[in-house]
């Protein structure tokens, strides 16, 4: 009796045993198999999350959503694979440099590739507009000179234009007959002090002289020689230069008629041209700096004095002007320049302009940490002089690469980090987040993706294999196990686990919002025998 039970014994374990190989052999696709990584979890004392391989586990992962994770092993729900665990102290090249940590480079490295550093600062920003603009003479500084009686010009001390005049001087010399008359009624009043006892008319025919236009030192000239002359001379109202001559010597001169016009140029305008969209930012009493090609590297200040009524109907610009200084005549008519129109100031986190690399959709900047140094995303804000608003991403004090980030860009993007962070932008911005991976831009093409690997198991009833492929450099895929639908189920009737295998991959279903695009193999077949020693010692499982 005791035998019989022994042998009932004996056949259930061995066939609980053939059971068990059984289902194993008939897991559902995309369960850990042969050649497919195996993870167990477990708890040490200290409660810190460990796997088979008794390192710490931080978190599980599918590769091809790094943005999304997960807190324990299983099957991904994005892709037909298994999550991989992310290990703590485990860099993105997996040489313990800390997560996302980019590339680790030594000091005589960094000093060998003229790598530089800088520290986040705050810096002051404000509300800005830029435009072109002309420097034009201030119209309410021209001076118009003319004669007040006829006569004829017999001589000019200023006979050109842009001749530089100072205020008083004698810049023409007037004959003219008719004065003689009322110098001579002048004279014969000093005279005749008993006609007139108060002075009164005396005073009357100096005045008249002045109005004439004789300056108080030629009517002093004429009231102690008591000689009446017929020539006046012409004086310059104001500092300046000659702008317009209408005059030459030997010329006849009619009342009221233009001699000459002098430009005061110690203050002149600039006048830019603002467009249409942008006219409402501006008011006067906007402080404005501007540069000039002429004089690079100077900033001259000044202010918004005036905004033109009307709207260029050509080009749809307001003209603006600016009043600036010009003590030294270094601004001249018809310069052109920059102009840039500032509004309230704030302080903000800057770094300079040069140490943000600019990645299409986003920004990055390398960022030193101990050990190596990460590409962070950034949200830049305002751009002034040479340095750049950063209103996301880094902290004051943190130090950034400005000289040769490039080059450790290059390395970073070698080692996948680069990479994630661009898989990552949809996920930060929707929770799931739709993943911004190489194979969008494939599945559009009529080009189909071709890859290598190995066979791990085929379910010919639901026309699917699972694969230990290699990279897919079409689709920006690394090397890792996953599960694939055959369109022709057919194809599967020649294969077995362990073939090696050509495949081409067709898109199947677009990206959406909680999933990326999904793949089916268009064509797999047996690889040679020369291709097979090839694909033994190429075709690696997936890496984390």
């Amino acid at each position: 009796m005791k035998r019989l039970h022994l042998v009932i014994i004996v056949a259930l374990c061995i066939l609980t045993a053939a059971l068990g190989w059984f289902l194993g052999q008939r897991n559902p696709l995309g369960s850990p198999k042969d050649g497919m990584p195996k993870y167990s979890m477990t708890n040490d004392k200290n409660g810190v999350v460990q796997d088979g391989s008794g390192k710490t586990v931080k978190y599980w992962y599918d590769p091809m959503v790094p943005g999304q994770k997960f807190d324990k092993p299983g099957k991904s729900p994005f892709m037909d694979m298994m999550l991989e665990p992310k290990y703590a102290n485990e860099g993105s090249n997996g040489q313990g440099a800390g997560e996302d940590s980019g590339v680790a480079i030594s000091s005589q490295t960094a000093q060998n590739l003229g790598i530089r550093l800088e520290k986040v600062q705050m810096a002051k920003f404000g509300e800005s507009l830029s435009a072109v603009g002309r420097i034009e003479a201030d119209e309410r500084r021209f001076y118009a000179v003319q004669t007040r009686m006829p006569g004829f010009v017999e001589k000019l001390s200023v006979r050109a234009m842009g001749d530089p005049v100072s205020k008083g001087q004698k810049i023409a010399e007037i004959y003219a007959p008719e004065i003689l008359a009322a110098q001579q009624e002048y004279l014969t009043l000093t005279t005749l002090s008993q006609v007139d006892a108060d002075g009164s008319l005396k005073q009357a025919a100096r005045s008249r002289l002045k109005l004439l236009g004789m300056s108080e030192a030629e009517i002093e000239v004429i009231t102690k020689t008591g000689k009446a002359s017929p020539r006046f001379g012409v004086y310059a109202p104001a500092s300046g230069v000659l702008t317009e001559l209408g005059a030459r010597e030997g010329a006849q001169l009619m009342s009221g008629t233009s001699l000459m016009q002098i430009t005061d140029l110690s203050q002149v305008w600039l006048v830019a041209e603002v467009p249409e969209r942008d006219a409402a930012r501006l008011k006067t009493g906007l402080e404005a700096e501007v540069q000039l090609q002429s004089l690079a590297g100077e900033v001259f200040k000044g202010k918004v004095s005036y905004l033109y009524p009307l709207l260029n109907g050509t080009s749809r610009t307001l003209q603006v002007r600016v009043e600036l200084p010009n003590k030294q005549n270094r601004l001249r008519p018809g310069m052109y320049g920059n102009v840039l129109f500032t509004g309230q100031t704030y302080e903000a986190m800057s770094v300079s302009t040069e140490s943000i690399i600019a990645t299409g959709k986003r920004k990055i900047v390398i960022a030193k940490e101990a050990g190596g140094y990460r590409p962070v995303e950034v949200v830049t804000g305002q751009e002034r002089d040479t340095y750049t608003e950063i209103m996301s991403g880094l902290k004051v004090g943190e130090e950034v690469v400005s000289s040769g980030q490039f080059l450790i860009d290059s390395e970073a993007s070698l080692t996948g980090v680069l990479a994630r962070l661009s898989q990552q932008n949809k996920a930060m911005e929707k929770g799931m987040g739709e993943m911004e991976m190489p194979m969008q831009k494939t599945a559009d093409t009529e080009k189909m993706p071709k890859g290598r690997g190995r066979v791990v198991d085929v379910d010919a009833q639901s026309g699917k294999v699972t694969l230990d492929h290699e990279p897919i450099k079409d689709l920006g895929w690394p090397s890792m196990t996953m599960g694939f639908k055959v369109k022709d189920s057919k194809q599967l009737s020649k294969l077995k686990a362990g073939d090696e295998v050509e495949f081409d991959l067709k898109a199947d279903a677009p990206e959406t919002a909680d999933r990326p695009a999904q793949y089916v193999i268009e064509r797999v077949e047996k690889t040679s025998s020369k291709q097979d020693g090839a694909m033994k010692n190429g075709v690696k499982g997936a890496k984390p």
